[in-house]
């Protein structure tokens, strides 16, 4: 493979499609959201869940969420703090509110139905590019170039030849997802996914199995010489004695309480006053707790 996907050859690029394809029908994992009967809706939420969080995570979460609110409707009729309780600790959880949030607008503008259209997607609250690309494709089986991490970093070794892709996607990185795209809408919706699940297992971060690669042959990265990344250090996300560590903590003794908690119930779960505050009203600034009197607070109605 050379350095752009601009100058791969109709028959290379092919080529490229039948053989990440060929591996993700012979070793792709069965995920109950890829499953043929899994609704719109089911794809959405794993879509949210998934982002920043292991598979082994969703799936109880997933689980347990559709079979509370099997549909968008369901959830628009809960209070958005239940959707923070069920949350749990898959972390971030203001994707609780934002998948809350377009549950209402689903239910408000499209009749209760995850719409198909991609613009329609994409003007839901909480939905990004990533998002509306990854339903419009996997649950509508369309044509979209969807670029997440895992892409991302598939692209950069196989296609450009460097070992990680930048921090931010760029316009480079769009033009060779869309420049990659199978012609028809189902053949692109399975590369898709197949060059995802090849990020995930094989094509990893760390660690990547190349000898089990099916790009072995043809990957830019391996035909450079595995160069080592260039670019600005890449830092791992710490959590212990974080704010996000303090949110954490305090979120947990709200989604145990259903119902008030009071000042004296927060503050036993961090030594540090200050930290304690400043995370306290990190989590009212972002609508996961409401106060309601006093040193008195609740999940958000």
């Amino acid at each position: 493979m050379v350095a752009t996907a601009s100058t791969l050859a109709p028959g290379a690029v092919q080529a490229l499609h039948s053989t990440v394809i060929g591996w993700y029908e012979a070793h792709a994992r069965d995920l109950p959201w890829r499953a043929p009967d899994a609704s719109p809706w089911a794809v959405m939420v794993s879509e949210f869940m998934l982002q920043q969080t292991p598979v082994k995570r969703v799936l109880p979460a997933y689980a347990a969420w559709l079979e509370r609110w099997p549909t968008p409707a369901d959830l628009a009729a809960d209070a958005p703090g239940e959707a923070v309780r069920m949350w749990g600790r898959l972390g971030y959880p203001r994707r609780a509110l934002r998948l809350h949030g377009a549950a209402v607008a689903i239910t408000e503008r499209h009749g209760g139905e995850v719409p198909s259209d991609h613009a329609a997607l994409l003007a839901l609250p909480g939905v990004g590019e990533y998002t509306a690309a990854a339903v419009a494709s996997f649950a509508f089986r369309q044509r979209h170039a969807v670029l997440d991490t895992n892409v991302r970093r598939v692209f950069a070794r196989a296609v450009t030849g460097v070992e990680y892709p930048a921090n931010a996607t760029t316009a480079a990185e769009r033009r060779t997802a869309v420049e990659l795209l199978p012609a028809t809408d189902e053949r692109a919706a399975t590369w898709a996914v197949a060059v995802m699940e090849l990020g995930a297992l094989v094509c990893t971060a760390r660690g990547p199995e190349c000898a089990a690669c099916p790009l072995l042959a043809d990957c830019a990265w391996q035909r450079a010489g595995r160069p080592p990344h260039q670019g600005p250090a890449r830092r791992g996300q710490t959590y212990e004695g974080t704010d996000r560590q303090v949110r954490g903590k305090l979120l947990a003794v709200l989604r145990d309480a259903h119902g008030l908690v009071a000042q004296g119930q927060l503050d036993v779960v961090w030594p540090d006053a200050v930290q304690r505050a400043r995370a306290l009203d990190g989590l009212v600034a972002d609508g996961l707790v409401e106060p309601v009197g006093p040193g008195t607070y609740r999940l958000p109605q």
